[in-house]
């Protein structure tokens, strides 16, 4: 049997799923982490939006040692009492009443799909197809990437689940044109993060939660990355003055530690004992320092700070667009994008992770875009340090 010959360098033993840096990170502390080198990093970037404190807060430290010498995992058969917890003070935050805890964006996202075609055979004649958009994101398992848009996703794993069909996001009438008597609900991001942080039009929102009422479908929001605060809300329908019927969110909820959660109004609490599930779900340390974050991140002079912040960031980018001419800024809270005149947000990632002696981190997720999704804890100063970082990157890479 032949020896595949292992790649060079500190991810030799790991199956290859994206091109990394060489730098090992050890160490975080709010906005900032740390290499192996001893090199420090500005953290614009904190994990894709999880680190909702920052890199290892003493709340979230604190709730995982307690919890932890307590009680680890008395399985899915059993009530725990930080699942309990977690559940109640989510269904006092928001317009839900029930929770399903799991483990991820994924999952969460899966959960909902599954809610909402058990509710459709029992309700609906059998109903099942999921309308979402063009250039959604909702996940990485076969059912997700098949309710996802992102182009080129169709192929990778072909065949695909069926059961999706795609609308164009902000365009109601071809929402209108996909409905079929297989729809049984609707399934949007209300900032399409990985699409560009692309938001949806107000407008378009209460038309659309206006459609699916009169047609009897479920209004789905994925909250994944949205949620529990990164908007400068508790949660991201809050600014369009909706209520969805489903929402999904993860990320954030767990402070950097791998939760997530399905809420659901009374009347669409329809699984089966049995129907759903998974060994992990509602784990009591994972709800313990969920309950933690939520209690810090919802308090209304923590979401008034993020504000004020996503007021400078976005100030900030304008200010960087006017000197570098580029195309515009756009975003929702904490979490912004910068839009540049040409294809080179690559280089300026690299060049800013190169930064010396001070990296900073940041994220490409398309050709011509960055987006920043910084700690919410993130200070003044800090800011105003990550943006003069930025403008001398732009400065020296697209000159």
């Amino acid at each position: 049997m032949n020896t595949p010959v292992a790649a060079a360098g500190p991810g030799r033993a790991l199956i290859t799923i994206n091109s990394r840096p060489s730098s090992v990170m050890v160490r975080g502390d709010g906005s900032w982490l740390m290499d192996e080198a001893g090199k420090r990093y500005l953290d614009l970037m904190q994990g894709w939006a999880v680190n909702s404190l920052g890199h290892s807060p003493a709340v979230i430290a604190q709730a995982l040692a307690a919890q932890a010498q307590r009680l680890l995992n008395p399985g899915p058969a059993f009530y725990n009492r930080p699942a309990l917890d977690l559940a109640e003070r989510l269904v006092e935050l928001s317009c839900f009443d029930r929770v399903f805890f799991v483990n991820s964006g994924t999952e969460a996202n899966e959960g909902a799909v599954k809610l909402a075609r058990r509710w459709g055979r029992k309700h609906r004649g059998g109903a099942f197809e999921i309308i979402g958009f063009e250039s959604g994101f909702h996940g990485r398992s076969l059912a997700m990437m098949s309710a996802s848009g992102k182009p080129g996703w169709d192929r990778i794993y072909a065949p695909m689940p069926g059961g999706f069909v795609k609308a164009t996001f902000n365009d109601i009438a071809s929402v209108e044109r996909a409905i079929t008597p297989d729809s049984v609900a609707v399934m949007i991001e209300l900032v399409q993060g990985e699409a560009g942080v692309r938001l949806a039009d107000p407008g378009f929102v209460r038309e659309l939660r206006a459609l699916t009422t009169e047609r009897q479908l479920l209004l789905i929001v994925d909250e994944v990355q949205t949620g529990i605060g990164r908007c400068g809300h508790a949660f991201a329908h809050e600014m369009y003055d909706v209520e969805p019927d489903v929402m999904t969110l993860a990320k954030g909820i767990g402070g950097g530690l791998p939760l997530a959660a399905m809420l659901c109004k009374e009347a669409l609490n329809c699984f089966e004992p049995g129907d759903q599930g998974g060994t992990y779900c509602g784990n009591p340390v994972m709800t313990a320092v969920g309950l933690a974050v939520v209690n810090e991140v919802c308090r209304r002079e923590f979401l008034d700070t993020v504000r004020e912040r996503a007021r400078q960031l976005s100030d900030g980018l304008q200010a960087l667009v006017r000197e570098h001419g580029l195309v515009g800024e756009r975003g929702a809270g904490l979490l912004r994008a910068l839009i540049l005149s040409t294809d080179q947000a690559e280089d300026v990632v690299l060049a800013a992770r190169n930064l010396a002696p001070v990296g900073l981190l940041i994220n490409a997720p398309r050709p011509h875009l960055l987006r920043f999704m910084p700690a919410l804890t993130i200070s003044e100063a800090e800011l105003d340090e990550a943006l003069r970082m930025l403008g001398r990157v732009l400065r020296d890479t697209l000159r």
